[in-house]
């Protein structure tokens, strides 16, 4: 671990940004448990209507992203992501209008959906923005590291946030919840705000020679990747990633199979913390293999991939919570590291000027794969039922081999082309 805080003492803008990231997604966390629980409560457990709460978060990020990606590349990022926090601190505090009760009774469903929806479509500028700034504000022989603290941020904020917020929502009531989401909003603003980028003005690229964003941006983005098919095969395995809602299948599984507490708050709570530690460990291990060259990363997605084939498949046949719970872990595991790895080869092998196009494509796509599963998969346990959620997740199992066995051929393929690796330093 000496190397992970070896890079937060020598970025300390990068600092910044991560503690922003872990304020944040603490507070991110306790208005999911909170809402996916009132959802599933005035819907009498539909897995369609919780269902749709996912997509209210998955579709418009999709929607906007063409756009966000091209003010990512066009304007200031720092900027970007405050304006983006600030708003959200703001909209999430909706919720907890007009009654003042936080959205109290199912006729208030509109409301959770509506605040949500604005919610994630400042998101969509916020992600791809952060991670287009990241390579700015680190060292290069550190962004592996930068990457991996990233992702193990965002799992341990689950596995805590998940925890605590159900406990808040439970003792407090979903007012607070709320509240404290909007705060921790705030604060990320603030620290962000305090953070001294190094990216660079248009016209500095522009002396260099470097392609601009012009009015078709997005569309010279799409022609970037057509162009290039080491990125396009990276953004391949991320969407390959979005098989299968996880989100609506621990859902079924904490208010229909395993259901501890009120509404299945706390079995749902101790699911997503054991996805959260899963994804902590995933890339910690798999680092251990990794020499820093984009050939060895792509092998390591391999690997990680498997992982998530094999959790899908171990959740699916899960006889107890506690098994529920180790699957999951395996499966956010190599989850984690596939994603720590294909954002690193991004960042390393894309030019600044179509970082954003790039990573807002790269969300969008994650985002379209995502609302299609989360829709067929609350489909399925509305039709099925939540007690057959084994079945639907099994065959989630099966389908993942797919897009493993494309990206295993993908590989053999890229290095018999024998592009140059590219070295990201120790």
């Amino acid at each position: 671990m000496s190397g992970y805080l070896r890079v937060l003492r020598q970025n300390p803008d990068f600092s910044r940004l991560w503690l922003a990231q872990v304020i944040s997604l603490l507070g991110d966390w306790f208005n999911t448990v909170a809402l996916s629980a009132l959802v599933s409560e005035y819907t009498n457990g539909s897995g369609l209507a919780v269902s749709g709460l996912l997509i209210a978060r998955f579709l418009p990020p999709m929607i906007v992203s063409p756009i966000a990606g091209v003010l990512i590349d066009r304007f200031n990022r720092k900027r970007l992501l405050m304006m983006s926090d600030v708003l959200r601190a703001v909209i999430v505090l909706l919720l907890v209008c007009p009654t003042g009760r936080s959205a109290s009774g199912p006729e208030h469903l509109w409301l959770i959906y509506a605040v949500t929806v604005f919610q994630f479509t400042l998101a969509a500028v916020f992600e791809p923005g952060r991670s287009a700034i990241l390579p700015s504000l680190v060292k290069p022989g550190d962004l592996l590291r930068a990457n991996t603290l990233g992702n193990v941020t965002w799992s341990a904020m689950l596995a805590v946030g998940a925890i605590v917020g159900g406990v808040v929502a439970a003792v407090f009531g979903t007012v607070i919840a709320l509240v404290i989401d909007s705060i921790s909003f705030a604060i990320s603003a603030f620290l962000i705000s305090q953070i001294k980028t190094r990216q660079e003005p248009i016209q500095d690229k522009a002396a260099r020679g470097e392609p601009l964003p012009t009015r078709g941006g997005f569309r010279e983005g799409l022609r970037y990747v057509a162009q290039n098919p080491p990125v396009a095969a990276v953004l391949f395995i991320k969407t390959g990633l979005s098989i299968g809602s996880v989100d609506s299948l621990m859902i079924a599984y904490a208010t229909s199979l395993f259901v501890v507490g009120k509404n299945g708050t706390g079995s749902l709570g101790i699911l997503y913390s054991a996805f959260g530690i899963g994804a902590i460990i995933g890339p910690l291990i798999l680092n251990r293999f990794n020499d820093g060259a984009t050939k060895t990363m792509r092998r390591l997605m391999i690997v990680s991939f498997a992982w998530v084939t094999v959790g899908w498949l171990l959740f699916g046949l899960a006889p107890s919570l506690l098994v529920a719970a180790l699957a999951l872990m395996v499966r956010a595991a190599g989850g984690s590291a596939t994603w720590t790895y294909s954002s690193t080869i991004l960042q390393v092998s894309v030019p600044d000027s179509y970082l954003g196009r790039v990573f807002s494509l790269d969300w969008a796509a994650f985002y379209l794969a995502i609302t299609i599963s989360t829709l067929v998969t609350g489909i399925l346990i509305d039709t099925l039922g939540g007690e057959n959620a084994r079945q639907i997740t099994i065959g989630t199992g099966l389908v993942s081999l797919i897009p493993l066995a494309l990206w295993a051929a993908t590989v053999s393929w890229l290095e018999k082309t024998k592009a140059a690796p590219v070295l990201i330093g120790d």
